[in-house]
């Protein structure tokens, strides 16, 4: 790729645009890039068998000579998750503050992956140098400690990445929003702002994290049995707010799941949960303890089937059993595409006799991104010359448009766009000029992209219809049927419920390959197309699916 045309900076998302997850965008400019996050997403429910996607970084590599770093803004899966598979390729120095650094890590030790030497913890405030590039972080408040914008500087102008991002005034740790850097920089002259667009659709503001911890200390403090309360691992200033009301009312914590564990561990080696050594207890002690003295951290929110909570709902798990009387709470609204899981979590709590507390309306969750009256708020503070929303679905990145453009914004400087699009700016002009490689990469097991579109259709046939195997015997000189043909069902029909239709089966293909004889078939592709064809058309008449058909011809 060429380098950028002198006087313009690019702005190329590769993942996090028209989607929630893997988070991937690109700064060029002159013949520099820097890379702002680097996430993963998890599937969606048409991915039957995969683990988690990634962004295609085609583009990345082939410009890996010009990457100058990455650059995260905090520690959420969405946003670091792909760093580990990235790096294995691209090896460039990674930057972030300290808690996302230290998620990080433990990420990169479970890969075997070890960091650029360059990279370094930064903190508010804080500049790093990157060729023609300089990224200054910010604080920001949101779901998770230490969540950062970037205030990325070149010589065509300012770029500010607001990162995922509310504005809380009383947050858990006390730590609000560096609001006098975002005035600065609207006196400052902003050229373009990527601001989070995820409650774009949402009226007002997004409560404090602190209303959470009110309604929780409520609920533990009533509860006469045992507490067990889900949540996003990475929510550590929820987790604050559990432990602090767990300690409150007398109560240890013990953690149930790995990545509870992880999470907790390295937050307390951060000094991001400070309580006595005594208020935790080992997995193994929990039976010890009177219900009434004890608190349960666990994973589980958005009733992920091998979960510690989805397991211990279905009598499944080895160390935690729910019995009548305990107390479920799930800090956390289901992700779309998981509220049956999580419904069903919620049914099967019930039916082993907990109280459980979960929904919205509950007051046990908020989110961690603004809603409009906040992006009001970014936008006038920053006052940029353009805009492009990021961080959502389509109609979100809608929505923020319609927001800046209600605040006076030039309709023109508003640009709406997808993943792969390139969009450049110069002093007095932005525009979308091209394309790069964009798109998803899948990963299965410790398969990373052996797995594509093809796969996925044929697991979802089989998913849906089953399959049928065709064995037929062929002599290999005459090309006449000495064998067979047998029919093996898996996930179509039982066979001993349905002899009669396999049978009527087995007779048409043997039909349709006995008058083909004549014709001395010696390709065994004809022989299988024949065969594929017969039987598809035969199922559909008597059964209206389309099971998947593998013929097997064997040369005798």
């Amino acid at each position: 790729m060429a380098k950028v045309g002198p006087g313009k900076v690019q702005f190329i998302p590769l993942g996090g645009l028209g989607e929630i997850g893997k988070n991937l965008a690109v700064l060029a400019h002159g013949n520099d890039m820097v890379l702002i996050d680097c996430g993963l997403a998890f599937p969606e429910e048409d991915m039957p068998g995969i683990d988690i996607v990634l962004p295609d970084i085609t583009y990345l590599l082939e410009n890996r000579e010009k990457i100058r770093g990455i650059f995260l803004t905090h520690g959420h899966e969405d946003h670091i998750g792909a760093v580990p598979y990235v790096i294995k390729q691209l090896n460039v120095p990674v930057y972030g503050s300290r808690l996302t650094m230290g998620m990080l890590e433990m990420k990169l030790q479970e890969h075997g992956v070890t960091l650029h030497p360059k990279s370094r913890t930064v903190r508010d405030g804080e500049t790093v140098r990157a060729a023609s590039f300089s990224v200054e972080f910010f604080r920001v408040n949101h779901s998770i400690p230490d969540a950062m914008g970037l205030i990325v500087r070149s010589a065509v102008g300012t770029v500010v990445h607001t990162g995922d991002f509310k504005f809380d005034h009383t947050p858990v740790d006390g730590e609000v929003a560096n609001f006098h850097k975002l005035a600065e920089l609207g006196k400052e002259g902003v050229l373009l702002l990527l601001a989070d667009s995820t409650n774009a659709e949402k009226p007002g503001f997004t409560p404090s994290e602190r209303t959470v911890g009110q309604t929780l200390d409520h609920i533990i403090g009533h509860a006469e049995g045992r507490v067990l309360v889900a949540s996003f691992a990475s929510q550590v200033h929820r987790i604050h707010q559990v432990v602090a009301a767990a300690v409150h009312y007398g109560r240890r914590v013990g953690v149930v799941g790995r990545s509870m564990e992880n999470v907790v561990e390295k937050a307390r080696e951060l000094g991001y949960l400070k309580f006595p050594d005594e208020t935790w207890v080992d997995i193994d002690a929990l039976n010890k303890l009177p219900a009434n003295k004890l608190l349960i951290l666990t994973t589980g929110s958005q009733g992920e089937p091998m979960s510690a909570l989805t397991r211990m709902s279905t009598s499944d798990h080895k160390k935690v059993e729910i019995i009548a009387g305990d107390t479920v709470i799930i800090s956390a609204t289901a992700i779309p595409g998981n509220e049956r899981s999580v419904s069903r979590t919620i049914d099967n709590l019930y039916r082993r006799g907990a109280a459980v507390f979960y929904g919205s309306g509950t007051g046990i969750h908020v989110s961690g991104h603004a809603c409009q009256e906040e992006l009001k708020l970014m936008h006038n503070l920053i006052r940029p010359k353009f805009f492009v929303p990021v961080h959502g679905e389509y109609r979100h990145l809608i929505h923020h448009a319609q927001i800046a453009r209600s605040l006076g914004m030039d309709p023109s400087h508003v640009l709406v766009g997808e993943n792969g699009e390139i969009f450049e700016f110069d002093r007095d002009h932005g525009a979308i000029v091209g394309t790069v490689t964009s798109g998803r990469v899948l990963v299965d097991g410790v398969g990373v992209g052996d797995v594509g579109n093809i796969v996925l259709r044929d697991r979802k046939q089989l998913s849906n219809d089953g399959i049928l195997i065709v064995v037929v015997g062929m002599d290999g000189q005459s090309g006449l049927m000495v064998s067979g043909p047998d029919i093996v069902s898996r996930g179509f029909v039982y066979v001993r419920e349905s002899e009669a239709l396999l049978e009527e089966a087995r007779q048409r293909v043997k039909t349709a390959l006995t008058s083909m004889e004549g014709n001395h078939l010696s390709e065994w592709s004809a022989i299988k197309s024949i065969v594929r064809d017969t039987l598809g058309r035969f199922l559909w008449e008597r059964t209206r699916r389309r099971p998947m058909i593998l013929p097997i011809i064997m040369e005798v």
